[in-house]
């Protein structure tokens, strides 16, 4: 009880979102935006290292070298085309926060309480690798060797796995948050 006196715990988030509700809003949809960059990212860059030679078509091709390169070819593009506008956000939105008053300030805590849970975080990708198995059955290569897939399948299906975890849980968790919001916060006009 001392603790939502205090404006600890789920209170601070409450009063965040129910104080500065557009920000929040605009916090989410940048969210969505830099995720949503980020696969474009990759995918260009799948097409890309293909036409340019930098990736064999074939993933049974693929050499050490070719792994590595890619890899560090992903990162710098996802660094400089996705990740410094989003540092550059990040600063504007601390900078932001620095201007607040003290007492504002106050009422948000948004890390008072400690969570003892520590592990779930493999479920996400074991869901995603079965989407991927039943990709891979409808599409009539659960018996092909790996040597004759191209790497645009290899990727389009592990992308396409991704979207139907995220479909299947992600619409009923936003639903759900949304509904949570609506309820507890109480947003002003």
């Amino acid at each position: 009880m001392l603790e939502e006196e205090s404006g600890r715990g789920s209170k601070g988030w409450r009063e965040f979102i129910k104080d500065h509700w557009k920000l929040f809003c605009l916090i989410v949809v940048g969210v969505i935006i830099a995720s949503v960059g980020a696969i474009l990212v990759f995918l260009w860059l799948v097409g890309n290292a293909q036409s340019t030679g930098m990736v064999p078509m074939a993933i049974g091709l693929w050499t050490m070298g070719n792994l590595v390169n890619f890899l560090l070819n992903l990162i710098f593009w996802e660094v400089l085309l996705i990740g410094v506008p989003v540092i550059l956000v990040v600063i504007t939105i601390l900078l932001w926060w620095k201007r607040l008053p003290q007492e504002s300030k106050i009422k948000y805590r948004f890390f008072g309480t400690r969570s003892r849970n520590t592990s779930g975080g493999n479920a996400v990708s074991f869901l995603v690798f079965i989407a991927f198995c039943i990709k891979v059955f409808l599409d009539g290569n659960w018996n092909v060797s790996f040597s004759t897939w191209t790497f645009n399948y290899f990727v389009y299906s592990i992308l396409t796995a991704l979207i139907w975890v995220l479909i299947i849980f992600g619409i009923p968790i936003a639903l759900g948050i949304i509904w949570w919001i609506h309820h507890e916060v109480r947003i002003k006009p």
